[in-house]
């Protein structure tokens, strides 16, 4: 079977590895989950942890977390370029890059979404809010820093990790706590992925307009057909 993708909305990290997946141009499916609500029993059984996205992959595993859906994709894409043979230089610094993505620019996020979705007094809400500023300031000023003059995030060629990067820098419409304008590699970089097709067409995937696939997209398919689907692979495998 065709991989399927389960994304979240709105504006879930997902938004990466839809990326990633057109870039690849093989052929993939979608399942939209609404974030909350869609983390239903049957969701959980795919991911206990209730968070997307996850990766039914081609041989039927459930695979969680976007380092590792957007590793299992550069391993395929190595002839794109979207990543590198295990064991290179190149596929070092990608996973490292993807391991900063991940524990501190991601994460700079949590607090202020935290405050976004659940709210606080006044007093604990302020103090949670400057902590959360400061976070994603230091995490765009490092991510400045680690990008200089480079086109993209590991230099000369775009990598799964532009994608994850892409998905993240967005959430500063949420949280009006940095300038992207302030950080001009940051925002070139930006500015160049939203003019990417893929990323245009991940946008379009999400707010469920008109979007034209110029990778391997197969159309979405329900919760309950991907899991029927997936209890038929194992029935007869």
């Amino acid at each position: 079977m065709s991989p399927i993708l389960f994304y979240g909305v709105p504006s879930g990290c997902s938004f990466g590895s839809i990326v990633a997946l057109e870039w690849l141009g093989q052929p993939y499916r979608l399942c939209r989950i609404q974030m909350p609500e869609g983390f239903t029993s049957d969701y959980l059984a795919l991911n206990p942890v209730a968070e997307t996205p996850v990766l039914l992959t081609a041989e039927g595993d459930a695979l969680a977390e976007s380092m590792a859906i957007l590793n299992h994709i550069a391993a395929k894409g190595t002839a794109k370029g979207l990543g590198f043979p295990q064991g290179t230089r190149d596929f070092d610094r990608l996973n490292q890059m993807l391991a900063y993505l991940n524990t501190t620019f991601f994460e700079s996020f949590s607090p202020l979404w935290h405050l976004f979705e659940h709210g606080l007094p006044d007093a604990q809400g302020t103090a949670l809010h400057q902590y959360g500023r400061g976070k994603v300031v230091r995490a765009h000023e490092q991510l400045e820093s680690l990008l200089g003059n480079n086109d993209w995030l590991l230099g000369g060629q775009r990598t799964v990790a532009d994608a994850y990067f892409v998905g993240i820098a967005r959430w500063t419409r949420y949280h009006e706590v940095v300038d992207r304008r302030d950080y001009p590699s940051l925002q070139r970089l930006f500015e160049r992925l939203q003019a990417d097709p893929a990323v245009e067409f991940a946008h379009a995937i999400e707010r469920e307009a008109k979007a034209a696939s110029g990778g391997g997209f197969q159309g979405h398919v329900t919760l309950t057909e991907a899991l029927g689907q997936l209890r038929g692979e194992h029935e007869y495998s």
